[in-house]
């Protein structure tokens, strides 16, 4: 049996662990955790998901994205509104506040890119790299 330094998942679970602790204190500063600024990256990009949605896109169930959205919401940052063409439906939508937060938002790859030292196209072949591994394990996990 290979050692634990050896197996693939605990590399990835240690790059998990270093890449929260090189985020914490960057989000901080925009008073957001990791959960929450992937929320908000979401938005930034298109604003008016469901929440249905936004669990789907983040892989995120409602027991955690619930409570995340409450103090997202009470932070003034996003609002919940019910969909006009389907109650049982709630939307999130930026406020002005979440709108003005894009700019400094934006900073916040940067300061990892420097973190990683590494070029964009390299970052985007090792992103590409772990989206195959990611839908490899869901697909075999679909198959149990």
């Amino acid at each position: 049996m290979p050692r634990l330094e050896q197996q693939l998942c605990f590399a990835v679970y240690q790059v998990g662990h270093a890449f929260n602790r090189a985020y914490r204190p960057i989000l901080a500063e925009l008073g957001l955790t990791y959960p929450q600024y992937l929320v908000m990256l979401v938005l930034w990009e298109q604003d008016g998901f469901t929440v249905k949605e936004l669990g789907e896109k983040l892989m995120l169930d409602s027991g955690t994205l619930t409570p995340l959205l409450k103090r997202l919401d009470a932070a003034g940052i996003i609002r919940r509104e019910r969909d006009a063409r389907d109650e049982r439906q709630v939307r999130i939508l930026l406020t002005e506040k979440g709108e003005r937060m894009r700019e400094r938002g934006r900073c916040v790859q940067d300061a990892i890119g420097q973190a990683l030292g590494t070029t964009a196209p390299d970052a985007g072949r090792l992103r590409d790299q772990l989206d195959l591994v990611r839908d490899a394990l869901l697909a075999a996990s679909r198959d149990v």
